[in-house]
């Protein structure tokens, strides 16, 4: 494989186009994230009801996923795209009934909270087939050579409106509130369509046969169990991020433990992502040259470690840091799993591989937000946070142990 620069991608019109529209929507997307979080909470007062935001996004999203995948493998994926995009569009838009006219139409708090799990529910389908399509066009607009490359910046660009997005989501909410912030969030979504409409349509692989749903879904998932290099990296994704979720708990923290209000919150929401932008434009310029399967054993490991210490830390900047090193572990972690992904994957079945791949990643992310809201009922906020920590660890020593192949990859 060709050892080009991952910014030669930027040549590419088109590439730079699908990015931008991915920037944007993430940005929105993270935004979201965050004024969701704070909002439930400032409603409820009950760490336990964030928990539920992720759980209703996960359950339509995991159900939906393996379908989606089959539906992006037998159509064209610009169309698919654009339909996604603006489904967001009106979801979340729904939200601003409450937050402008919430007081008006006499809503309390619990209704408000109702209806926000509502529509994030439906946001869950729309994101099981919107999450695998950005990644599953990417290599048929770069080609196979520079791919490796273009995983990379993408991951770039998803931690750079990562960290943007949490940080101006805590800014916005402090300075002009819930409700115009929401109208920002719905602009941003309506700005990236207008970069995904300049993409060129990307037609199925299958243009004579049309393989049945089940037998198209089974294809993807067996493919998976065979590449045990993609079904490592995939199982610590999942069960690592899923016990590891402390920022799912950020709130509670920055509200009742470090003390620190709307703006200490966004700073610390953006805390993880801001590390692992650094480290994946450093790997943009340094791209790692082997080792990889090992490299990614020790930083997940790392990663764990430091959410306990996250967990521990009573003082501000030291809670900052923990989760800003987390960040720079987890950004490693990331390039190195989309790489083996994409890169082990033909593009017939790549729709399903990557829907699959989604649900371990929704499965970690939002599922991991439901088990915070749980342990922290269950345990405490800190005592919660320390033993997803352990539990991280705990997953990639088995990992370790188990997949031979995962510790011998390079590429």
């Amino acid at each position: 494989m060709s050892k080009t620069s991952p910014l030669q991608t930027l040549s590419i019109v088109e590439f730079r186009n699908l990015l931008t529209g991915r920037f944007l929507i993430i940005l929105a997307f993270r935004m979201l994230a965050t004024l969701l979080g704070w909002w439930v909470y400032q409603l409820t007062k009950d760490p336990f009801s964030i928990g539920l935001i992720g759980l209703s996004e996960v359950i339509p999203a995991v159900s939906c996923a393996l379908f989606a995948g089959h539906v992006i493998d037998m159509n064209e994926k610009k169309r698919l795209l654009l339909i996604c995009n603006y489904a967001y569009v009106l979801l979340i838009g729904l939200l601003l009934i409450p937050a402008f006219l919430g007081h008006k139409l006499d809503m309390s708090g619990h209704q408000i909270t109702y209806f926000i799990y509502g529509v994030i529910f439906f946001t869950g389908i729309a994101r099981a087939f919107l999450g695998p399509i950005v990644p599953s066009m990417i290599p048929k607009i770069v080609g196979k050579e520079k791919l490796a490359g273009a995983v990379t910046l993408n991951q770039a660009t998803f931690l750079s409106s990562s960290v943007m997005g949490h940080a101006l989501g805590g800014f916005l909410i402090a300075f002009i509130g819930i409700d115009r912030t929401l109208v920002i969030i719905v602009s941003l979504i309506l700005f990236a369509s207008l970069m995904f409409w300049q993409l060129n349509p990307q037609h199925s692989e299958y243009k004579n046969e049309r393989p049945e749903v089940f037998e198209s879904i089974k294809t993807g998932i067996s493919y998976i169990y065979k590449t045990k290099e993609i079904l490592g990296a995939l199982c610590l994704d999942m069960f690592a991020v899923l016990f590891g979720g402390a920022v799912a708990m950020i709130p509670v923290f920055a509200s009742d433990i470090l003390k620190v209000g709307a703006e200490g919150f966004g700073i610390l929401n953006a805390a993880s992502d801001i590390g692992s932008m650094c480290v994946i434009i450093t790997l943009s310029f340094f791209p790692l040259k082997k080792n990889q399967g090992k490299i990614l054993l020790a930083v997940v490991t790392g990663f764990g470690l430091c959410i306990i210490g996250f967990g521990l830390s009573k003082w501000y900047w030291l809670s900052f840091g923990f989760l800003v090193l987390s960040g720079m572990l987890d950004g490693i972690s990331v390039v190195i799993r989309g790489t083996i992904v994409q890169l082990k994957t033909p593009d017939h079945i790549r729709g399903r591989v990557l829907s699959t791949n989604s649900i371990f990643i929704m499965s970690s992310n939002e599922m991991g937000q439901f088990e915070s809201g749980v342990a922290a009922k269950l345990l405490g906020v800190v005592r919660s946070v320390v033993f997803g920590g352990i539990m991280t660890v705990a997953v990639v020593s088995i990992v370790g142990l188990t997949n031979s192949k995962l510790r011998k990859m390079q590429y």
